[in-house]
């Protein structure tokens, strides 16, 4: 039976729906970027070292990561609805869990399990397979749009907490977030209860059976071409977490207070929701695999611009050029699992694929307070973000390199994304 054309591919019920998701992923985004702000906080009220202090950024990467991939297999079955509910209870638990936490230990259960692995995850990797599935021939944009969210959040919550933050403690601030996410994501989750359309089956290759594409995507195998694309998720998020986890930290210790660097990575952010959506309108005529690494080559360039700049004027200029080069880069992955492999695989092999980003993030949150503590500069974890970039570069290069071997990148220009 052919769905209804109210609720059929790229309709208006579509793009309305890509509107829910949007504000859902915004809200539910919150939990990724609230540490970042209220890390010195962290550091200072539990009397650790930066390290320690990064910590719970890295547990609650973590719990999104393997998260994403619960989330998404939820969603094949049930519906992104469910997953979504679930998301709004595990972000108002875990807010107000972490925001009258009496040591560190539990703070990081509150934001590992409750914020990452039950709360934002559910409004990430099940949204952009569901987004997926409602657009054909404009899902690069589409997916671009829903995954600007997660940077709308990055842009939107950092300067709104630090200042109630200010006015009123990182605690009661923390505890007002739980309320909010829950009060306002459950509604918006019961948009979402109707299940996507069918679609018909193609690839990317243009024209090639599904089963084919996927025993042998670019000549792989499932499982290799997936765990490439996890590899090289992981290296660029590695790479990506240096400046957006530790920006506010490294403000402060220039001198410039933590309310510089909240702008800063406000201004990132922001910036990253443009890139966002002109890589999406890129790679609906380039491609998915051309896309990340136009992504991944520019984010080595702004990695290396931070090197010499510990000014305030260039490190807002820098912070935004950052911000504008990389945040294309995950919107490709998703975009890459969908030209690749059919779509009733869909909340899974991406739920895998964006769990190795956000790996990465935790990984390099992590490794970047670290290589800090080491050290006592945050110049050697610069050059471990690009060293990690460069890594990630050779893989994508190395994929690419596979599909036009095959003839698959000439094909997919020719009749457009067909998956």
């Amino acid at each position: 039976m052919q769905p209804a054309p109210s609720t059929a591919i790229e309709s208006p019920y579509a793009w309305w729906r890509l509107g829910i998701s949007l504000m859902l992923m915004t809200i539910g985004g919150s939990g990724m970027y609230s540490i970042t702000v209220v890390l010195p906080r962290i550091q200072q009220e539990f009397g650790v070292a930066r390290g320690d202090a990064s910590v719970p950024y890295t547990l609650t990467m973590i719990g999104f990561g393997l998260g994403g991939i619960l989330m998404g297999r939820l969603a094949d079955r049930f519906g992104v609805m469910v997953p979504v509910l679930v998301g709004a209870v595990g972000l108002g638990i875990g807010f107000v869990g972490a925001g009258y936490a009496p040591s560190l230990a539990v703070f990081c259960l509150a934001q590992g399990l409750f914020v990452g692995l039950l709360g934002t995850s559910a409004t990430f990797a099940p949204l952009v397979a569901d987004t997926s599935q409602w657009f054909d021939r404009r899902r690069g944009i589409a997916l671009a749009i829903c995954m600007s969210g997660n940077y709308t959040a990055g842009a939107l919550w950092p300067p709104v907490m630090q200042h109630f933050i200010d006015g009123y403690g990182w605690r009661a601030t923390y505890a007002g977030m739980g309320v909010f996410c829950l009060v306002s994501m459950l509604p918006l989750a019961l948009v979402l209860r109707r299940r996507p359309p069918v679609q018909s089956v193609a690839v990317a290759a243009g024209g090639s059976a599904t089963s084919h594409a996927s025993a042998h995507p670019l000549g792989l195998s499932p499982g290799l071409l997936t765990a490439l694309l996890s590899v090289a998720g992981v290296a660029c998020c590695v790479a990506m977490s240096m400046p957006q986890v530790h920006i506010v930290a490294y403000c402060g210790d220039l001198g410039f207070g933590a309310a510089r660097g909240a702008e800063m990575l406000s201004l990132m952010l922001g910036m990253g929701v443009v890139s966002r959506l002109v890589s999406g309108w890129i790679s609906d005529r380039i491609g998915g695999l051309r896309t990340l690494l136009l992504g991944s080559l520019l984010q080595g360039v702004a990695l290396l611009m931070f090197l010499p700049s510990d000014g305030l004027v260039s490190l807002y200029v820098v912070s935004g050029l950052f911000g504008l080069f990389q945040g294309g880069i995950v919107p490709a992955y998703a975009l890459i699992v969908r030209e690749y492999f059919p779509p009733q695989e869909a909340g899974g092999r991406v739920g895998t694929v964006l769990m190795a980003t956000m790996l990465g993030m935790a990984l390099g949150g992590w490794l970047s307070g670290a290589v800090f503590d080491w050290t006592g500069s945050y110049r050697a974890a610069f050059l471990n973000g690009i060293a990690w970039n460069l890594l990630n570069l050779s893989i994508v290069g190395f994929l690419l390199w596979r599909a036009s071997s095959l003839g698959l990148v000439k094909r997919w220009r020719m009749g457009g994304a067909a998956a």
